[in-house]
């Protein structure tokens, strides 16, 4: 079967920024929630990152040494802020696989599955995140509007590992053309 490229025509839905805002801040705060689904939470609302992403992040995606916590999504590292550092380093200290037999802690998977050796679905942290009531993809997408108005799309493909056509996309899209930037850059002295 062969099936026709279909062309990307903008995101399929948002969320109003301050109920992304308000969504991050609970996740934030509130200690009565899971370290996993918080953090998992917090990397689609303020790092625009994909469930099935997240879902595939290991041990060696987060470095926490020199005082910091660095999360490494795309070629760059990201310096992550108090408290989504502390809530990723008790994230590592507390990861449990949800199977029965055969997971002794080992795991590599930052967010290990029900399954010895894999890690956790995109659905189940799908699940887990509408439970919360918060929608990946929206809050994905309003993710992305903001930081393609704030940064270049070449920033934006290094730290969050997306493709830098995507990211020249999301700048359009949201109106954070840089281009006149880029020029008034090169005509400096």
């Amino acid at each position: 079967m062969t099936l026709p490229a279909v062309r990307w025509v903008g995101p399929s839905a948002v969320i109003d920024s301050d109920a992304r805002w308000e969504q991050a801040r609970r996740l934030l705060r509130d200690g009565t929630l899971k370290t996993e689904d918080r953090v998992a939470g917090l990397l689609v609302l303020l790092y625009a990152q994909t469930v099935a992403g997240v879902s595939r992040l290991t041990l060696d995606h987060v470095d926490a040494s020199d005082g910091e916590v660095r999360l490494h999504l795309g070629t760059d590292p990201i310096v992550v802020p108090e408290p989504l550092a502390s809530l990723n380093v008790d994230l590592i200290a507390s990861r449990r696989g949800h199977a029965a037999i055969g997971e002794l802690g080992t795991s590599p998977w930052l967010f290990p599955g029900g399954q010895p050796g894999r890690p956790v679905s995109a659905s189940r942290i799908t699940e887990r995140l509408r439970a919360l009531g918060l929608r990946a993809g929206p809050a994905r997408s309003t993710a992305l509007f903001q930081l393609a108005t704030e940064l270049t799309a070449a920033v934006i493909a290094r730290m969050l590992g997306i493709h830098i056509k995507a990211a020249v996309q999301w700048q359009q899209v949201s109106s954070g053309d840089w281009a006149p930037y880029a020029a008034e850059v090169s005509r400096r002295q």
